[in-house]
């Protein structure tokens, strides 16, 4: 298992063999990948035309590639997306106990599936999966506010209708 990832946080990953600490655009491999996977990555993004291309170029002809990310519309992406930068490790470490190594910039520029399908679609992939995934884990620390949390949940299942905090699972083919 190969990891890209230019923070220091990748060489903690017990599960990467081979780490190279670049940007996606800068990393070159002398073979392509059957399986690519960008988890929790698309939304710091901020020049998707070169790292698609990048994508493109290290996925095998017919190989897949997995799309994990949050959606530039739900709640918490708003508030992330409205909110100072140096506000983002307070507000992440009160909900999840997060460290500060773990918060990044937010650029929102693949989060949507419109974007997704078309920057994708533009890069050479086609889309052959995807889903909205609830997240019911913003008030997960608070018991009281979990239980709300899980009502509004329950709420829009019962009603047809998809939660507003979620997550966005798309699988690409490359053609």
């Amino acid at each position: 298992m190969v990891g890209v990832d230019p923070d220091d946080n990748l060489d903690a990953n017990p599960f990467v063999h081979v780490k190279a600490k670049v940007p996606i655009e800068a990393f070159s491999n002398s073979t392509s990948f059957p399986l690519v996977t960008l988890r929790m990555v698309a939304e710091h993004i901020t020049k998707p035309a070169e790292a698609l291309c990048s994508l493109a170029r290290l996925t095998a002809a017919d190989g897949k590639l997995v799309v994990y990310t949050v959606n530039r519309g739900s709640p918490a992406s708003l508030a992330a997306w409205a909110v100072p930068f140096r506000f983002h490790h307070p507000v992440k470490r009160l909900l999840w106990g997060c460290e500060k190594r773990d918060t990044f910039p937010v650029a929102y520029r693949l989060n949507t599936r419109k974007a997704l399908a078309e920057q994708f679609e533009s890069a050479g992939f086609r889309q052959i999966f995807f889903t909205y995934v609830d997240d019911c884990r913003t008030f997960a620390r608070f018991r009281y506010l979990y239980r709300l949390e899980l009502g509004l949940w329950r709420l829009c299942k019962g009603l047809g209708l998809i939660y507003p905090e979620n997550c966005l699972l798309g699988v690409f083919e490359r053609f």
